[in-house]
């Protein structure tokens, strides 16, 4: 016969949560001990979540188990959804442990979005990628809910006060949470250039210039990511607002892009010549142009391997 888990009631959990809740919300609820293999982690989960045998959480649970209860929504195929507790859950796989207590609340997707970032917002440290997708997903979230609810706003209206009102519960102007969702519309080696910037790490990018690239198209980013690594430069602020402006235009070309990205800046390593009899090349190389093209995709290719080269070193 199969064991039933024990449920049991505990008063007031919901204040854990405070900020999501109003008072006619506060009210017992249940805790149950659910296996961890029915328990799936929040789709798109914007926060990175680490956790080794060395951190004080796996300590903490090794001694005394899991203390305060993650918090998961019910799916319509049986299974649950993590929405707070990402944490507590990996430490608990990382441990062995196949059941972990739960609270079990009805929400729809848009209010466990919201609660999610709410809840993992109170780390010690967010990365700006972090911040980025928090930000948006919360904004989506709350927008989806205005557009049902509220009537007497455009959508323009309703995206500038919940902006507004995102900033003022994390302490960012509207302008900045704008901002931050705008780098989601950078590739992922330009996010974590900007996240590098934070940590100090290298290769790295400033916010204030990423924004402004954020504007160019997927495929515009990937050639600009060539050109900053065949020259071994980023662009400047300004340069980043031109290359925007060009992009904006639907005048920004590979030969302009390289033109800029060419320009000798006080940061830039000096350019150096060599001279191409020195060069072991191809015999199939008809003139000057292609042997200049051949090498110049030689660096590119070259300098994408060392970048790669220093990614997996950085993951170690």
């Amino acid at each position: 016969m199969e064991k039933k888990e024990k449920e049991v009631y505990i008063p007031n959990v919901g204040s854990l949560f405070s900020s999501q809740r109003t008072r006619d919300e506060e009210r017992s609820e249940l805790v149950k001990k659910i296996s961890i293999k029915d328990i799936d982690n929040f789709p798109n989960h914007p926060f990175k979540v680490k956790v080794s045998e060395e951190d004080e959480i796996v300590q903490s649970i090794k001694d005394v188990g899991v203390t305060t209860p993650i918090l998961v929504k019910p799916k319509e195929n049986g299974r649950y959804e993590l929405i707070s507790g990402h944490r507590r859950k990996m430490a608990s796989e990382l441990l062995g442990i196949d059941t972990i207590p739960c609270i079990i609340r009805e929400l729809s997707d848009d209010e466990a979005t919201i609660m999610m970032v709410d809840s993992n917002y109170q780390r010690e440290r967010i990365l700006p990628s972090e911040k980025a997708f928090a930000y948006k997903l919360k904004m989506d979230a709350l927008n989806n809910k205005g557009k049902r609810t509220d009537l007497t706003l455009s959508q323009v209206d309703t995206r500038l006060d919940n902006a507004k009102d995102i900033g003022k519960e994390f302490n960012d102007s509207r302008a900045k949470v704008f901002r931050y969702i705008r780098l989601t519309e950078l590739i992922p080696e330009f996010l974590t250039m900007v996240d590098n910037d934070a940590l100090k790490l290298s290769p790295s990018m400033a916010i204030s210039p990423a924004h402004e690239i954020s504007f160019l198209t997927k495929d515009e980013q990937k050639t600009l990511l060539d050109f900053m690594q065949c020259y071994d430069c980023t662009p400047s602020h300004a340069q980043a607002i031109d290359l925007k402006n060009h992009s904006l235009n639907g005048t920004l070309t590979t030969d302009y892009m390289e033109e800029v990205m060419s320009e000798e800046k006080p940061n830039q390593i000096p350019r150096i010549g060599i001279s191409v009899a020195r060069l072991v090349l191809p015999s199939n190389l008809k003139n000057d142009q292609e042997r200049e093209d051949y090498i110049v995709e030689a660096v590119r290719f070259y300098a994408r391997y060392q970048q790669k080269k220093r990614e997996k070193e950085q993951e170690r």
